[in-house]
């Protein structure tokens, strides 16, 4: 449950409490009153007082459940903070907290879904959203963060913490919200970080929080249209030929316990600009440099393992390049030339197309299981291919698509 959800059931229970006090009080005179006098005989005074009191409480209750309806914990529509509640709620974290993070997370195309899906539809789509943010937090182990509606498609959330320990968590929700879609409704998401060390103003933070978004919506648009897809072509090979690239890795939780970390790939051009896996993977594809990109991760990933790794990293994988016998060859050199790799990587795997050899590729993950290997398959339930694999591979881990589950890996043994 979102923190906005438990704070206003909280502001209800005592909004409640408070009406019901004064009844509580005059019952208690009452049996006081009676216990205390044999003959049962009530007094003018007594009755007089007892009828004041019911009056004030009357008044007291109707004057409360009126107040109750100016003060608004959460929307009706996303079960959020309202923006008012959000900023005093804020405000106080940031003074407890010497270091605070604020997180903004935009629905970039609401205006064009309340324009060709109407607006009932934008409303369902920004819960959803709401839903999404917070499966994904609490996958990664965040949970009881306070998250606003501040306008439009705009959401605000509060974390602890300076943004360094946040900006690889923040950086992989963005790159999955590309599969994100509300019932066929493509939704384009952004985002942006700050924390206290810009200002410990909330004000500041928050223009802070659409500067830094306008300025990156900014650098990938000129990114996008000032280069050709030859010069893109070119800056992914040399990236390839150079092994320039950053590894962000994603904790995966089981009971509080960290079991594997996801990678994720940005390539670096000359300038230190990065490429995000949107624009090069499908100039990858097309210049048939999957197997040696897939190496290239690969090996990095394995030369991580060491005698104090104890869990599993866990990378996507194209199929092609598993079935790829150079590919197979150099990985399983790679694996034995580290011990330590044993039992410390896991492949993911995704295609649209069933391989119809499957004897063959059933005997290519045996044999890297032999060597420790742990094979996954991804988005169980969103692709046909996947049921057809979980029934004829040899499969270790499979990860549900996200409408069938809340949790990032489903551990399954067959």
């Amino acid at each position: 449950m979102l923190l906005p959800q438990t704070k206003e059931r909280e502001y209800r229970f005592r909004l409640a409490l408070r009406m019901g006090l004064p009844i509580f009080a005059l019952v208690i005179a009452l049996i006081f009153n009676t216990l205390i006098d044999d003959d049962l005989n009530f007094s003018t005074t007594f009755i007089i007082e007892s009828v004041l009191l019911l009056a004030v409480s009357i008044y007291f209750i109707l004057y409360i459940i009126y107040k109750g309806f100016d003060v608004h914990i959460t929307e009706i529509v996303t079960k959020t903070f309202t923006r008012e509640y959000l900023y005093n709620y804020l405000k106080k974290e940031i003074r407890k907290n010497d270091s605070y993070t604020l997180v903004l997370i935009s629905v970039d195309n609401l205006h064009d879904i309340n324009n060709t899906y109407g607006i009932k539809n934008g409303d369902k789509v920004l819960f959803e959203v709401v839903k999404w943010i917070e499966r994904e937090f609490e996958n990664k182990g965040i949970s009881n963060f306070p998250l606003g509606h501040i306008k439009g498609g705009d959401f605000v959330l509060g974390l602890k913490g300076l943004k360094t320990s946040h900006n690889v968590l923040v950086d992989m929700i963005c790159l999955k919200s590309s599969e994100f879609k509300v019932d066929d409704i493509e939704v384009k998401i952004s985002t942006a970080i700050t924390d206290t060390r810009f200002s410990n103003e909330l004000e500041y933070m928050i223009e802070n929080l659409f500067e830094i978004q306008e300025l990156n919506k900014a650098q990938k648009t000129k990114f996008d249209e000032n280069i050709n897809p030859n010069e893109l072509e070119s800056l992914v090979i040399k990236a390839l030929n150079n092994k320039s690239f950053i590894l962000n890795t994603q904790n995966i939780y089981e009971d509080k316990k960290v079991i594997a970390k996801e990678c994720f790939v940005k390539l670096k051009h000359s300038d230190s600009k990065i490429i995000h896996q949107k624009s090069y993977m499908k100039v990858i594809s097309k210049l048939g440099l999957v197997v040696e990109y897939d190496l290239m991760i690969l090996e990095e990933i394995i030369s991580l393992c060491d005698e104090n790794t104890d869990f599993t990293y866990a990378i996507n994988i194209s199929p092609t390049s598993l079935r790829n016998h150079i590919f197979l060859s150099k990985m399983k050199e790679l694996l034995h030339e580290n011990p330590y790799s044993k039992g410390k990587i896991m492949l993911i795997l995704s295609e649209n197309e069933y391989f119809s050899y499957i004897q063959r590729y059933n005997s290519i993950i045996k044999s890297l299981q032999k060597l420790g290997v742990k094979i996954a398959i991804d988005r169980l339930g969103a692709i046909h291919t996947s049921f057809l694999y979980l029934r004829d591979l040899n499969i270790d881990v499979v990860r549900f698509n996200n409408y069938y589950t809340n949790r990032s890996f489903d551990l399954c043994n067959f």
